[in-house]
């Protein structure tokens, strides 16, 4: 999958995003959930708002998805993750100003509970939005 980006009349070829147009695209609708909402809400309402946001613009989604936990081939345990995007990425939305490793492990263990390949990790913080684009690089190893 290539990507072609123009800056100042610059064309860069980019070949090592994974899905990069509509990861923008769901980027794009994060930045206007907070632009237009702020700071300062818990985290169901930036969901809330986020899946009004991907409805506009026509974006095909799941909310609240299932999450097995496997352990030696058996379901010990439950997990649901906030968005399945297109049915090829998750999007976790937390609430907080610093990227945690725990969150960032959470969202690797969704990408391989369901075979995925990227995960956004959206942290609606009191200055701005962050995200962070998470590969999981063993669909990779299985799949090739």
């Amino acid at each position: 999958m290539s990507t072609n980006i123009r800056i100042e009349n610059k064309l860069l070829r980019r070949q090592d995003l994974v899905y990069p147009e509509l990861s923008f695209q769901i980027i794009g609708v994060l930045f206007d959930v907070y632009n237009k909402l702020g700071n300062g809400f818990d985290e169901k309402i930036y969901q809330r708002a986020t899946a009004e946001g991907l409805k506009q613009c026509g974006i095909n989604f799941q909310e609240q998805v299932y999450a097995p936990l496997i352990y030696q081939g058996k379901n010990v345990g439950r997990n649901y993750f906030d968005f399945l995007i297109e049915d090829i990425i998750i999007l976790e939305i937390k609430k907080g100003d610093r990227f945690a490793k725990v969150h960032i492990d959470q969202v690797l263990q969704y990408l391989n509970a369901r075979g995925l390949k990227l995960g956004i990790l959206a942290y609606f913080a009191p200055r701005k939005l962050h995200y962070k684009r998470i590969v999981n690089i063993d669909s990779y190893i299985r799949k090739d």
